[in-house]
């Protein structure tokens, strides 16, 4: 009980970091750089190697929780043949969908960087942020129908 209990939370407080610091990013910091409101490169560098390293970190802690918390609610039948563990398969698309996003995203932003460049990298990169902060928040929205056991619902 204390295990299931302490491997949710992991896995919701994590999840809840990455997709906090990836709406972040797209909707304020990337539309601010755009808008020229930096005038150096150094924090939106530090911005995004932060996030590369929250994204990272949060993937490899919903992997590894997740996956133990599938092994030990779900079977394979019941993964396939349920809607909470449709709900899970869906979740784990979103969760890969979200890494290359922000993965992508951040390389796009960096190389701009690189090149001295603020306006043009943060306006190359705001796009795919966008798409992830939305995969981000689906994710959210997953979790949580799983979590409340919506499937008991319908």
């Amino acid at each position: 009980m204390v295990d299931a209990f302490i491997t949710q939370t992991l896995h919701l407080v994590f999840a809840a970091i990455w997709a906090g610091s990836v709406v972040y990013v797209a909707f304020v910091v990337l539309p601010l750089a755009r808008d020229g409101a930096f005038n150096t490169t150094a924090p939106l560098e530090t911005i995004s190697s932060k996030l590369t390293t929250i994204s990272r970190v949060s993937a490899l802690v919903l992997l590894l929780t997740g996956a133990h918390l599938a092994e030990a609610r779900y079977t394979a039948d019941s993964l396939f043949g349920t809607i909470n563990g449709q709900l899970v398969l869906v979740m784990v698309a979103l969760w890969l969908a979200l890494a290359a996003l922000v993965e992508i995203g951040s390389k796009r932003f960096e190389a701009g960087l690189n090149g001295k460049k603020l306006r043009e990298p943060a306006a190359d990169a705001l796009g795919l942020y966008r798409i992830a902060a939305v995969v981000a928040i689906a994710l959210l929205v997953v979790a949580g129908a799983i979590t409340s056991n919506v499937a008991a619902v319908l």
